[in-house]
């Protein structure tokens, strides 16, 4: 990793996050605000306006597109020494179209970092995702931070993830003073996570591919966002980092945990239905779906525990066994009970 040797970063004190009111961002804020030790001053970016009930003390909300011209003014502004850079389209809405998520995932992230070297910026830390490494045969049974990222183009998130750390990359040899941490962030779960995985694990039997181990590596946000506070407080050194629990668990396993039986189909059948159903307009997801449910990403944390000084407190089991109760308590339960 070509700037590992760097020192730890410096404690932020003026912090200016993006993508604020997102699921991670409100999270973020949330612990900044209930818990601001040292951090002097926190902004909150957003596209949206976040209505005067969620606004907390001691936080200055600014309405503002990632990928305005006048971000790099609300950094001058504030005077922001720290960026925490969460913006992104992980989960397209109806309407969503590929260009547009480009100039948010790429474009805003291209924007976030001129505003950062215009404005003497001293550290970036970027939510960025396993599934810049894409989703391939011969990915490698775990996958460290020195695999080459190769996010399929046919995923726009991954492909657009793909993009952006190579443009943070270039940014780092041709800028060192501006420090980066990169999270290679797992597959994440929570209290309250609601997304294209977790609806996988609601159906009545749990999808398989025949031949196919399908392993998944999960993360707990409330570690996602320790990983992001141990950044900010100066705790770990800067570089690129996968952000993932200990352990994987297949299919196999999730439907055991589940007590729910699998639906195990070929390769090709399960092909045929996703191109039909796309076709036809019945489903969002075409073919493409096939190799991003059966060469998943496997992420190896040894680098963020040894290096980066950050263990995960819940394993991938421990944080689906979370995921699991949390369902159970909201009224909403995935496991069939015996």
């Amino acid at each position: 990793m070509s700037f590992s040797a760097y020192n730890k970063a410096p404690v932020a004190r003026r912090i200016l996050v993006t993508g604020a009111d997102g699921f991670l961002g409100r999270s973020l804020i949330a612990t900044l605000a209930r818990d601001p030790g040292t951090h002097q001053h926190v902004v909150a970016v957003d596209v949206r306006e976040v209505p005067p009930e969620r606004r907390l003390p001691g936080v200055v909300y600014v309405q503002q597109d990632v990928r305005a011209p006048a971000l790099a003014d609300t950094v001058a502004m504030h005077a922001i020494d720290t960026v925490v850079h969460l913006a992104s389209i992980v989960t397209p809405g109806k309407g969503s179209n590929r260009a547009f998520e480009y100039a948010v995932d790429v474009g805003g992230t291209r924007n976030v970092i001129r505003a950062c070297l215009a404005h003497s910026v001293q550290h970036l830390v970027v939510s960025s995702s396993g599934a810049a490494y894409g989703y391939h045969a011969d990915n490698p049974a775990w996958l460290t931070e020195d695999h080459p990222l190769r996010g399929n183009e046919v995923f726009a998130y991954a492909h657009h993830k793909r993009l952006v750390e190579e443009m943070l990359a270039r940014a780092r040899t041709n800028h060192p003073e501006l420090r980066q941490t990169v999270l290679r962030i797992g597959t994440i779960l929570g209290e309250r996570v609601d997304n294209q995985i977790t609806a996988l694990f609601e159906k009545p039997r749990i999808l398989s591919i025949a031949g196919s181990d399908s392993p998944f590596v999960f993360v707990w946000d409330e570690d996602v966002t320790g990983a992001i506070l141990h950044a900010l407080n100066g705790q770990g050194v800067p570089g690129c980092y996968n952000l993932a629990g200990d352990g994987a668990l297949t299919l196999h396993e999730i439907a055991a945990r589940l007590n729910k039986k699998e639906r195990v189909l070929p390769a090709g059948v399960l092909r045929t239905l996703l191109h039909a159903g796309s076709a036809l307009g019945i489903s969002r997801y075409g073919p493409e779906q096939l190799d991003f449910l059966r060469y998943r990403p496997v992420l190896l944390n040894t680098a963020l525990k040894e290096r980066f000084g950050y263990t995960p407190r819940k394993t991938s089991a421990e944080a689906f066994e979370a995921f699991v109760a949390a369902r159970n308590t909201n009224g909403r339960p995935v496991r069939v009970m015996s």
